[in-house]
């Protein structure tokens, strides 16, 4: 699970059987994990964050989206 970006208590992160799956980060503080698709950036599943915080998550997502995305594209070799 390569860490591609920490923002304060988000850690933004892929797992390494994501390849087959379209550019997307998971993002976790605690026990609380989202997961955002990169392109467009857009909610895929969200477990135990609020929807405030979604929002700032989102935010944070389309902020970093190209660091994010050259993120994944070193990890899986794209």
């Amino acid at each position: 699970m390569p860490t591609l970006l920490t923002i304060g208590p988000y850690r933004f992160f892929c797992y390494a059987g994501d390849r087959d799956e379209p550019p997307h980060v998971h993002i976790e503080r605690d026990r609380a994990e989202a997961k955002f698709w990169l392109t467009p950036v857009r909610l895929q599943s969200n477990k135990g964050f609020s929807r405030k915080e979604i929002n700032r998550i989102q935010r944070l997502v389309e902020e970093n989206q190209e660091k994010l995305l050259e993120g994944w594209n070193d990890f899986f070799g794209n």
